[in-house]
């Protein structure tokens, strides 16, 4: 079978390729040529051209034809549209901020996206709301209209090698500068569904072996157990084997701690019912071993410090700055110990009360009745 990988070179498409090499497929990728990985074996075919035009696109692709196109990059409404009957089969990525409210969560009541988020939410319809996801929505729309029996995978962010902006990073460098503690947002509680790009692109591939099932659906997509922002931090510290003490701080003054809590204060979870009930999706790797091995991975191929990537990231690294701000939090949970501990009759009462105690700090017994005689109305506690 001759299938065309548009993209190829970033984190899930060397797992693309390969997994199609391993199925016997004649792979071509079809990108810039702006650089190559060393994943890609030689008997690939490379057609190096812009993916982001129409023009550019027709005349890179003239004169080919292909059985499938996995179309990872560039502008996928474009290269549908120049794919239109030069191909047998679609499959696409997209993204999971098409979902209303993801990226602007007060459109909602309550505020925030549901979770889990199904393929069946509602989508970003008004661009005046949300523009980017408003074209990722229309962008799946002329998909299908040019190949109704397309699949299309709405991938959340992804981690693993070759990422642009690799959130890890931020963690992974403070650990290998010696920095033994670090800020998390919001006690690092966040949730928001990432996926390791070898899952991710497993989840493609089973669309490859399952064409029928996979036909004209959308797919969520992402790691089966999801870590929150604190089990990050712990699990890329012992992949290092460090030690590293969170700091916790609110979301609006954690400065550049923010960068890993992508979804921001809200949870964003994606539901994985479908691709699990249609495909059989499973991870082919754990979340806590595939970021171990992504920590792993950064660190034996260090980002230039100050360089393209820490740039994306937005992250100074400006360690003198959060030592003071961790220095502060030092001094208000001080504070906040001190008021807590004040020996005041009615606040004792009134926290005794919260925390389900007795009047004399006594853990408050449970409301179901325990008799101790057959036929009591009441037992010895009066329920």
């Amino acid at each position: 079978m001759k299938t065309l990988v548009v993209g190829g070179t970033g984190p899930t498409g060397p797992f693309i390729v390969n997994g199609l090499r391993e199925r016997g497929h004649h792979v071509t990728i079809f990108h810039r040529g702006t650089h190559e990985v060393p994943e890609i074996p030689d008997d690939v075919a490379h057609i190096h051209g812009d993916p982001h035009f129409l023009e550019t696109i027709e005349e890179a692709l003239a004169g080919h034809t292909f059985d499938q196109v996995i179309a990872t990059y560039g502008r996928i409404r474009l290269i549908a549209e120049a794919l239109r009957g030069k191909t047998g089969r679609f499959i696409s990525i997209g993204g999971i901020a098409l979902y209303r409210g993801f990226a602007n969560p007060r459109l909602l009541k309550p505020v925030g996206v549901t979770n889990p988020i199904r393929e069946s939410a509602p989508l970003v319809a008004d661009e005046s709301e949300d523009r980017f996801g408003y074209l990722i929505a229309r962008t799946e729309a002329d998909v299908f209209e040019h190949h109704p029996n397309a699949t299309v995978f709405r991938y959340p962010y992804v981690y693993g090698p070759y990422q642009l902006v690799p959130r890890e990073w931020c963690v992974v460098r403070r650990i290998l500068d010696g920095r033994r503690r670090i800020i998390v947002p919001d006690g690092g509680m966040s949730l928001s569904t990432h996926g390791w790009a070898g899952n991710l692109a497993h989840s493609v591939l089973l669309a490859v072996d399952n064409p029928d099932a996979a036909a004209g659906k959308s797919y969520n997509c992402g790691d089966m157990d999801q870590l929150s922002i604190r089990q990050l931090v712990d699990v890329i510290a012992g992949a290092l084997g460090a030690s590293i003490e969170q700091v916790s701080l609110p979301g609006a003054v954690a400065g550049p701690a923010r960068t890993l809590t992508l979804g921001g204060r809200h949870h964003q979870l994606m539901d994985l019912a479908a691709i699990r009930a249609d495909l059989g999706y499973d991870d082919v790797l754990p979340a806590v071993d595939a970021v171990a091995e992504t920590a792993r991975w950064y660190a034996d191929n260090r980002p230039e410090p100050g360089g393209e990537i820490e740039q994306r990231l937005g992250d100074p690294f400006d360690y003198e700055a959060e030592d003071h701000l961790m220095e502060a939090a030092d001094q208000a949970m001080e504070l906040l110990r001190r008021a807590a501990a004040e020996p005041v009759a009615t606040r004792a009462r009134e926290t005794a009360v919260h925390d389900g105690l007795g009047p004399e700090g006594r853990r408050r017994p449970h409301p179901y009745a325990h008799p101790k005689n057959a036929n009591e109305l009441r037992d010895h506690r009066g329920r």
